[in-house]
């Protein structure tokens, strides 16, 4: 299947980027160094190019009902200018997707899905749509830029009169923003380092991105790529669907309880409510090396008697505390924060102490 271009390109391979598949888009990977452009967002500001993820639009008198329908959070409980985290539970217990639902106003929201799982994600919300709920894939429409950072929101502040200091987490705002109308300003990052993610009209979507640059000059602002997503995610303890979460993965499991809420019927509800109330027999935790290694997606997890207790799902060396961290199922009994494992790496059994997320 032919890669898909992600609208700005040319602009990153002129900036040097190298340019890898991922989720069937090419993206810019990394343009200096991974260590690099990850120390340049937790100390300044960085932009990330992630105009590959899917946006859905759900509308009209049914929109709601639909959403409560497919997704595990309870949307019901947004105000207008909120986003939810949330994920799309399947039929089998696992996960179709995580997603952030956006609340524009009543019966208008904005569904926010991996780039992966776009095609997924919309046939499985279609075939709930018994309601008639308008909903339009607007993916093609938008680029999304995150700029990331300590000095994120005082740059951006200079290219908008929306009040970004009052848009707290989880929130957003709609605006005019570098002299481009209908930005959506979404105080939702992936990396635990402040800043806010745009979404723009294609149409603009070079404007706005030269703009931010401009405004970043003085503060250091990089372009990051992939890698540095990766890692800093990780320092957070975020999950990434394909690694920590996916169809076979529960969200109880997966630690995902706070944002599945019975207060209303969803799919498979009843099986996810035994997971919680019955326990499950494995757990996704953090965890921190003890001895000096490097985890790495798939690695064995073992305990003290060498059984095997367990699999890394997403694993890095962090680069703020210049150690190994992870995340991984393991046994139940093994859950507890504290608690030793040995990852296998390359054939040795390397220390590890269960630790709960964030890391820094």
């Amino acid at each position: 299947m032919e890669l898909k271009q992600v609208p700005l390109r040319h602009i990153h391979e002129s900036l040097g980027a190298k340019m890898v598949p991922f989720a069937g888009y090419n993206m810019p990977v990394r343009y200096s160094s991974d260590l690099d452009e990850h120390m340049t967002v937790r100390n300044a500001v960085g932009v990330f190019d992630v105009s590959h993820m899917g946006e859905f639009t759900v509308k009209g008198p049914a929109a709601l009902d639909l959403i409560q329908r497919v997704t595990s959070n309870d949307a019901a409980k947004l105000i207008d200018g909120q986003a939810q985290y949330s994920c799309l539970p399947n039929g089998r217990g696992g996960i179709v997707d995580d997603l952030i639902v956006y609340k524009i106003k009543d019966n208008d929201y904005l569904l926010v899905v991996n780039a992966s799982n776009i095609d997924k994600d919309w046939n499985w919300i279609a075939s709930f749509n018994s309601g008639g709920a308008e909903m339009k894939n607007i993916s093609d429409d938008i680029c999304l830029f995150a700029v990331q950072g300590p000095k994120a929101t005082g740059i951006l502040q200079t290219l908008t009169t929306t009040d970004l200091s009052a848009i707290k987490y989880y929130h957003f705002a709609i605006g005019t923003f570098a002299g481009v109308d209908h930005v959506i300003m979404s105080n939702t990052g992936y990396t635990g380092a402040g800043g806010m993610e745009l979404y723009v009209p294609k149409a603009a979507a070079e404007k706005v991105w030269h703009a931010v640059f401009e405004a970043g000059k003085s503060a250091g602002i990089k372009p990051i790529g992939l890698g540095a997503r990766d890692t800093l995610r990780l320092e957070m303890g975020f999950c990434l669907y394909g690694n920590d979460i996916d169809d076979t993965t529960s969200p109880i499991e997966a630690g995902l309880g706070w944002i599945t809420k019975f207060t209303k019927p969803f799919t498979n509800h009843e099986q996810i409510r035994r997971h919680k109330e019955d326990g499950v027999s494995r757990k996704l935790v953090g965890f921190k090396m003890v001895d000096k290694g490097i985890p790495r997606h798939d690695y064995e997890i073992h305990n003290s008697a060498g059984e095997v207790i367990g699999k890394v799902t997403s694993g890095t060396m962090s680069p703020v505390l210049g150690i190994g961290v992870g995340l991984g199922y393991v046994n139940t009994a093994y859950s507890q924060p504290g608690a030793e494992i040995f990852i296998s790496v390359r054939g040795k059994a390397l220390k590890a102490a269960v630790s709960k997320p964030p890391f820094i």
